[in-house]
Formats: structure tokens, sequence, C-alpha cells
């Protein structure tokens, strides 16, 4: 996801409550990390065209109502309070049944985590750093069965697969295609996704 690390202004230390009341009066997403207001400027616009091809891919195997684009987000562990906003959710059964008649799209650690969660990496080494190392150990712990890493700028896809508590990580380049527990008929190869995105 297109970010570059913009706090709001007048930085407050929110509670995860507070979060979820927190209205500043505009259209601005925010992410919460570690308590604090993370604003969430719009995509590149390589970012933006590849996470909806993923989209439009995904819908050929998942029912429309299971797939998230960028409006479910996540409560996850931190030092405090920490709540994700990533680009493309695939539903567990359950944690679709779970934000039925919610008033926000909110996952709370209370609920049962999504099956797949997809993050387009943007450029940039904080954005890196936050899709390679902390989504990815956040993720993890809110055992969410597989976590694809999409690289534009490697073009490779790092598909995370929950085993026993934690994620093993298979990189894919090139023609290798990718494999998924949870949508096993995505089967297309991984240059075929960064070539056929803009086409």
């Amino acid at each position: 996801m297109a970010m570059t690390r913009t706090t709001a202004p007048n930085p407050k230390i929110l509670t995860f409550e507070e979060y979820l009341t927190y209205d500043d009066g505009t259209d601005g997403r925010y992410e919460l990390v570690d308590g604090e207001l993370i604003e969430m400027p719009p995509e590149a616009d390589e970012n933006s065209e590849l996470t909806r091809f993923l989209f439009v891919e995904l819908l050929k195997h998942v029912p429309f109502q299971r797939i998230s684009y960028k409006e479910t987000e996540i409560e996850v562990s931190g030092w405090r309070a920490r709540c994700r906003l990533p680009d493309l959710i695939v539903h567990s059964e359950a944690s679709k049944a779970s934000l039925a008649g919610k008033s926000r799209g909110t996952i709370t650690r209370d609920m049962l985590p999504p099956a797949l969660v997809i993050e387009v990496v943007s450029p940039g080494v904080n954005n890196r750093m936050r899709d390679y190392r902390h989504k990815r150990t956040e993720y993890a712990a809110r055992c969410i069965s597989e976590y694809w890493i999409v690289d534009p700028q490697e073009q490779q896809i790092t598909v995370c697969q929950w085993v026993e508590g934690a994620y093993e990580d298979r990189v894919l380049r090139g023609s290798d295609r990718l494999q998924s527990e949870i949508v096993p008929a995505f089967t297309l190869a991984v240059d075929q996704i960064f070539a056929l995105r803009s086409a």
C-alpha cells in the first residue's frame, strides 16, 4: 500500500477504542500504529492498478462478498494499539460473518481472522520494512493463514503460509506459479501478474 509516514496534525496517542470513534471531519484514511494515527495518502497509480488487477482475478475464484478491497481493517498487536488497513482481504466464512450488522468494517482481536491478506509494496525503505517485517509479524500473530507480499519493484510475490504458529515463506518470481491453499485455483505465474495488470 502506498504510504509515506505522515502523522495526523498534533498527534495524540489513542487507545483502540478512541481510534474506532475518531473523526476529524475529513475523508482521510488512517492506520493506527502504537496509538498514533498514520495518514494513508492516495496510492501510486501503478500500485492501484496492480491491486485492482488482483481483485478482478480473485473474483474469478472467490465470491465477491468474501473479498474486501481497501475497506476492512484488522486490529493487530503492538507496543500500543495497532490497526492495519490491507490492500485486499479474502475473508474466511467466520471473519465475514463476524462483520454482519457492524457499523464499521473492523476485525477486532476478539473476532476470527480473515483467511488471506494481500499487501502491494510501495517504493521506499520504510514501506518495505512495514510490509516485509512489521505486518508480516502482526499478521502471523493474528493467525492469518496466508499473507501475500506483492512487490512491483522486485517483480516478486512472497507467499507467507501460517504453519504451526509461524509463517513459512516462498518467494516467487518469473514463471513461478502462485500456489495458494486459500485460493487453490489462482494459478497465474508471477510474470503474468506483473505483465497483465495494465493489459
